[in-house]
């Protein structure tokens, strides 16, 4: 929905409006097809970026609008949160050293999103699929971008959905939490890649990368991580269909597909059926104004914009989206991979870009008309299966059972460098991005598996919050050498270059919080408290809202004789609490005028962590 004049569809003589300009757009792009009015011959190659920033001390800052400010390039724009920008690349043609290119052409604008991010309170752009030190407090509508498109796709979504706005994901631990609108989107950061293709083989091409979009996925997943929980290989496809679900329990039940979706079969006559589709399947959601009839503009000779269709399109998300565009008359075919991460580095952007489009350029003849050899929802099935386990998925593979890892260096990477041979791509391109993903493979290394084996060797030493920061600081120096993942080492406890700030209470509180029910026996708490040996148990009633906290010195003080002695009866109700935020020595010297030995920490009325002295005392010990 790229466009900033858009509107919702409050009343029925916009729908009616909107519906005319669609269904017309629909018969201009039928009549185009049936003349075959598209640019042939030809194939080019794009890409979008999106950027993560963050500030001097690696959490999220909320200066996008100042940085393009100071960047003054119409290669960048915004994006749904101030957190993140975006930057466009020009469109290179499928040849030669365009990759080498690409890369040259990437490089060039995030260092000049480095160079304008550092002279804004010594910002920094950061490329991950997910940036590790987000917190929940960051994800709230004052953060989204204040542009009208924005805020109107989150009214629209917000006013049909009504309150039900629920995150809900498993993975090796897992996330539960309401939210108040659609911002956790931006959290997603990805590397959008276009590639332009032919009338005459669209078909096929679009099939086919929905065939391959699980194997592909496996080996580049980079966002294993979300609010410091590891849950899928590529978080990202989970958390996408989520926060912009506008799908209430009437719509399940009817069985509605989500706007965020891998798609619904193989396409089979003509790609008119995958925007026909999704007309049938959605509602419109937003309009705009109409200076022109698509119609009309081609029986004048004028390649129309089909804006309707197009704004339609833009309100839902398909992994792998057909796109239609027109640049100077001259109207276009393009397949936008939207399921690659941001980062680990460029040329892992780069390597990733390479080898989805060698394998595109590589579908044997065989795999034509793939509807008669493939079932639509293995496709689906080992997308999600990618997502949820990436290097270590096991695919069905044509009726075969293959791991990533064999199926990526035995079949994919081959008929990659087939594909980018047969693109007249020089040898040295092919040798190199293809090598990046073959190196990956063979040291069982991915963004994922870096990211999560790094976190859990830093929460050894440290807190999650600490941990989560000394991870994003060592992603931005390793981004800075401008190095593949495979050649990173691990994130450091104890990194040289690192400045341990403990200067906030999130930075350094316990966030494993044992609690207990006001209602359980004290002879249970006590022995809680033996077992995980802590000092202090905050008292939740049914509604998990904290009410109380006993410590070990209240139960000691406790007349234990008394039958069925519940927490109710001892705990402390007068407490004192703080945020993640606070300044640690506010927080310290709040324990010290009350005398209290710990500080529930709540977030949004939420506890989220607890402040004893035994983590003072580690400050010390550190």
């Amino acid at each position: 929905m790229g466009s900033q004049s858009v509107k919702a569809i409050t009343n029925q003589s916009q729908r009616k409006n909107f519906t005319k300009h669609l269904l017309n757009d629909i018969e201009a792009l039928d009549e185009m097809i049936k003349t075959d009015a598209f640019e042939k011959g030809i194939q080019r190659v794009g890409a979008e970026q999106e950027l993560c920033i963050v500030d001097r001390f690696f959490r999220p800052s909320f200066n996008a609008l100042k940085i393009l400010d100071q960047i003054n390039d119409t290669h960048f724009t915004t994006e749904l949160g101030l957190f993140n920008i975006e930057a466009n690349l020009d469109p290179l043609k499928l040849e030669g050293k365009c990759f080498s290119q690409l890369e040259n052409d990437l490089y060039e604008l995030i260092a000049k999103a480095q160079k304008a991010a550092e002279l804004v309170d010594k910002n920094k752009i950061i490329l991950t699929g997910i940036l590790p030190t987000f917190k929940r407090s960051d994800l709230v509508f004052k953060n989204m971008t204040p542009y009208q498109r924005y805020q109107t796709l989150n009214d629209v979504i917000k006013k049909v959905k009504g309150n039900d706005f629920r995150l809900k994901i498993r993975g090796i631990d897992e996330l539960i939490l309401d939210h108040e609108s659609i911002l956790f989107e931006a959290c997603n950061t990805s590397f959008q890649v276009h590639l332009q293709v032919d009338l005459n083989e669209v078909i096929d091409k679009y099939n086919w990368s929905q065939a391959i979009a699980g194997p592909v996925l496996s080996l580049m997943t980079n966002s294993p991580m979300l609010l410091g929980k590891e849950l899928w290989s590529e978080t990202r496809i989970a958390l996408f269909q989520q926060s912009v679900d506008i799908r209430n329990t009437s719509h399940l039940l009817r069985e509605q597909k989500p706007r965020v979706s891998f798609g619904t079969d193989w396409v089979k006559s003509s790609i008119l059926e995958l925007f026909t589709d999704d007309i049938t399947r959605y509602a419109a959601l937003v309009t705009s104004d109409f200076d022109s009839e698509s119609l009309e503009e081609l029986q004048n000779g004028i390649k129309p914009e089909l804006k309707a269709l197009n704004l339609h399109n833009g309100t839902l998300y398909k992994w792998n989206r057909l796109c239609y565009g027109v640049a100077k008359n001259i109207a276009h075919l393009r397949i936008e991979n939207r399921y690659i991460p941001s980062g680990p580095s460029i040329k892992d952007e780069i390597a990733n870009a390479a080898f989805w489009i060698g394998v595109m350029q590589g579908m044997p003849e065989e795999y034509k008309n793939i509807w008669e050899k493939m079932a639509f929802k293995d496709a689906r099935g080992n997308f999600i299966k990618a997502a949820r386990t990436g290097m270590d998925t096991y695919f069905n593979w044509f009726g075969q059972g293959i791991s990533a890892k064999e199926l990526g260096i035995n079949i994919l990477l081959p008929m990659a460098e087939e594909g980018l041979k047969k693109s007249h791509i020089e040898k040295s391109d092919i040798d190199y991005y293809l090598g990046v993903i073959r190196k990956r493979i063979e040291k069982n290394i991915s963004g994922s598996k870096w990211h999560v084996r790094s976190s859990r060797k830093l929460k050894e030493f440290m807190s999650a919050d600490e941990a989560n920061i000394l991870l994003t600081y060592s992603l931005h120096k390793y981004q800075a050498e401008d190095i593949p993942v495979y050649q990173w080492e691990l994130a450091k406890p104890f990194d040289k270059g690192f400045t341990h700030s403990q200067n906030q209470v999130y930075k350094v509180m316990t966030t494993e919080v044992f609690v207990v029910n006001q209602n359980d026996l004290v002879a249970l708490i006590e022995k809680i408290m033996i077992w995980k040996n802590i000092h202090h148990l905050p008292i939740v009633n049914d509604s998990n809202a904290i009410v109380g906290i006993i410590s070990s010195t209240t139960i000691a003080e406790a007349d234990t004789t008394i039958n069925d002695l519940t927490a109710r009866d001892i705990m402390k109700k007068q407490i004192k609490t703080g945020y993640p935020e606070m300044p640690l020595d506010d927080a310290i010297m709040l324990m010290e005028k009350e005398k209290i030995g710990c500080l529930p920490i709540l977030d949004n009325h939420v506890l989220v962590g607890i402040l004893t002295n035994e983590d003072l005392k580690n400050i010390d010990n550190n």
